[in-house]
């Protein structure tokens, strides 16, 4: 969904706007910064994982994503049926981030002739899949020729009561950070089937070395959406505050609670979750664990607030960790380290515009 960030415009030498300097979430902001609402029903429109539309004892909940090849995804390692399937993922997670139940998808696409009709066989099988598993309806989209390559653009629907719809600006300071499942692998699994591919195109006779990476490759080519949690905080009578899920890296996404929020916030390096072994792979590739988690993306967990009253509530539940806590935005948004040091936390993970 649309996302809003303030960023100066950074001019290139003929004195027009450079796009890269500019970065995703500027462009955004430029793009949209004249766009009116005309219609009550609109509750919220950008600035959050999906829009809101009123439809009277209920909301419809909107979003959209657009995958571009080279861009997005690599097909020299990416097969098609998992490409499919994360491509619809992807948006079933924008509606779980809002607390909400996904109920129909369209799926678009713009192909060149290189592709066989088996290839989009196997793409479609992908988005079915994840359709099936999420009891999503796939209603409709579109093809189109593309001179070069493969995009992909899914927009998904879903609805919710609209005392159930958990937006991105309800932290408060005091309220409790917590985010669900493990971070850091897809980005640790990006970086294998990288190596791999670099090996490839050195040697194409050699065999790709991918044994012992099972559950870091598949965070990376097949994610799965949190849709669990919405039941499971029901089911413990905890409402979250705030929520967004994971895809541009752990920080980038607490930043975006922030700002909307108004809050600052204390994140505590050694709280956050991460897979054993991935720490390990990351310390071999030589970066700091915290960093492929904070940077990385594509996780698509779910990160959260909560209230500090609903501490004994969330303290004990499995699979969910608190991180930290929101502050007054006069604190500043800060990762505390294991030693005490307080680091000013700064996004760093992906950028559509700019590559990582």
């Amino acid at each position: 969904m649309y996302e809003k960030k303030e960023k100066k415009s950074v001019e290139t030498g003929n004195g027009l706007t450079s796009l890269a300097e500019l970065g995703e979430f500027g462009l955004i902001e430029r793009l949209t910064r004249n766009v009116k609402r005309y219609h009550p029903e609109t509750l919220k429109g950008i600035g959050d994982d999906a829009a809101v539309i009123d439809a009277g004892n209920k909301v419809i909940l909107l979003s959209t994503d657009l995958l571009v090849e080279g861009i997005h995804f690599d097909l020299t390692y990416m097969p098609f049926k998992h490409l499919g399937y994360k491509a619809a993922v992807v948006n079933i997670s924008d509606i779980a981030a809002m607390n909400g139940v996904p109920k129909q998808m369209t799926v678009s696409i713009a192909v060149s002739s290189r592709f066989s009709a088996e290839a989009l066989d196997e793409l479609y099988a992908g988005v079915v899949m994840a359709c099936d598993k999420y009891k999503v309806d796939l209603v409709g989209g579109d093809t189109s020729s593309n001179i070069k390559g493969l995009m992909i653009s899914v927009s998904i629907m879903g609805e919710a009561k609209k005392e159930e719809v958990i937006y991105r600006s309800g932290a408060r300071p005091g309220d409790l950070l917590c985010v669900t499942g493990d971070l850091g692998s897809a980005y640790i699994g990006l970086l294998i089937l990288e190596r791999e591919k670099s090996v490839f195109q050195v040697d194409p006779n050699m065999q790709p070395e991918l044994s012992g990476f099972d559950y870091q490759i598949g965070r990376q080519l097949r994610p799965e959406a949190r849709t669990d949690i919405r039941n499971l905080l029901i089911g413990t009578g905890i409402r979250p505050t705030s929520m967004i899920d994971i895809s541009d890296g752990l920080a980038s996404e607490i930043l975006h609670i922030c700002k909307q929020s108004g809050v600052g916030c204390k994140l505590f390096e050694e709280k956050i979750p991460m897979d054993e072994y991935t720490r390990e792979l990351a310390k071999e590739y030589k970066i700091i664990p915290s960093v492929a988690a904070l940077s990385g993306g594509e996780d698509y967990e779910l990160l959260f607030t909560v209230k500090q009253e609903d501490y004994d509530k969330i303290k004990d539940i499995a699979g969910i960790t608190i991180i930290g806590h929101m502050t007054a935005t006069t604190e500043g948004k800060f990762m505390i380290t294991p030693d005490g040091k307080a680091i000013p936390l700064t996004a760093q993970g992906w950028d559509g515009m700019k590559g990582r």
